[in-house]
């Protein structure tokens, strides 16, 4: 059976980008018969209070995307708060370590990004593996001054896969990625491994995401290969930019439902997004039930879409 799931990170009001993905998500798994898993992916909890985490699950009911495991409904694999599973995350972590491909980096965010080496299109730098060749005494002594954050080393190798909507994708991850982090100087888990073990441990076989994160797939595939675990079928979709062509941000409050919900219906919103994403002949309302008749990935466009400047009239 397909198990989808959707994943929002709560650091503010949902805004039509997350909507969009859910929608996706949730059509995705449901046109297949399938179920779908609700994750919240508070690792920061300083950026994630859980106040957000309850107005989010409230939207989600609001606009009709309802889910078969997570916050309220349980499920086997729970729990579905990321807070709350960082001993899965530790016990992933030590299995990687033992294999010998886990060492401490002491490297700042300002020293990374003021060095030579590449940046990636999206801003990241390509770790140079500064830290790599450390001693056991060195990394001791520069431990006395800071606390390191965890790396793991990649191969000299190329990680290439279909994406379900996007088509063949694939990254050397020595040369286009680095090192990357497993967790942070402050003890945070790291993205990249959290949902590498939740996805697993829920039992999700299709993930559908932004197009943003198509190039972090290859790291992904590399920890699935390393922990044992089987990769799910990724779907990827582009992503909805402002009318300027910005990427929409909680931070700018950029398309916000707080701005949105009772000028418009759940319906009137969903029948829009998906009239933008190709799959409603028309921008007439419509439930995300009644969308599953029409609902197909070959309608989806590839490339991003702006949004118009009066969507809602």
């Amino acid at each position: 059976m397909t198990v989808g799931r959707f994943a929002p990170s709560p650091s503010g009001r949902i805004h039509l980008g997350n909507i969009l993905c859910c929608l996706l998500a949730w059509l995705s798994a449901r046109q297949k018969g399938g179920r779908v898993v609700l994750r919240i992916e508070d690792l920061d909890t300083a950026r994630c209070p859980r106040r957000y985490a309850e107005q989010m699950i409230e939207d989600l009911r609001w606009l009709g995307l309802f889910w078969d495991e997570g916050p309220e409904a349980g499920g086997s694999g729970g729990p579905f708060f990321q807070s709350q599973r960082t001993d899965l995350y530790q016990a992933a972590l030590k299995r990687l370590e033992a294999m010998g491909l886990v060492y401490p980096c002491f490297c700042t965010r300002a020293e990374l990004h003021a060095s030579s080496a590449p940046h990636r299109e999206d801003g990241q730098v390509v770790y140079a593996g500064t830290c790599r060749s450390l001693s056991p005494a060195q990394a001791a002594e520069k431990a006395r001054l800071r606390p390191p954050a965890l790396r793991l080393r990649v191969p000299d190798k190329e990680y290439r896969f279909t994406d379900g909507h996007m088509g063949l994708y694939g990254e050397h991850l020595d040369r286009d990625c680095g090192d990357f982090l497993l967790r942070r100087s402050d003890g945070m888990f790291a993205y990249q491994l959290a949902v590498v073990v939740d996805d697993a441990a829920m039992g999700v076989t299709e993930v559908v995401r932004g197009a943003d994160l198509l190039s972090s797939t290859p790291r992904q595939l590399y920890l699935y290969e390393l922990l044992g675990l089987t990769p799910p079928l990724f779907l990827h979709f582009p992503l909805l930019l402002a009318p300027d062509g910005r990427r929409l941000s909680k931070r700018n409050a950029d398309a916000g439902l707080d701005t949105l919900q009772g000028r418009v219906s759940a319906e009137e919103l969903l029948g829009r997004l998906a009239w933008l994403a190709g799959f409603n002949p028309s921008s007439r309302p419509r439930s995300a039930q009644s969308l599953l008749q029409d609902f197909s990935w070959e309608k989806v466009p590839q490339a991003d879409i702006r949004l118009p400047e009066n969507l809602f009239g």
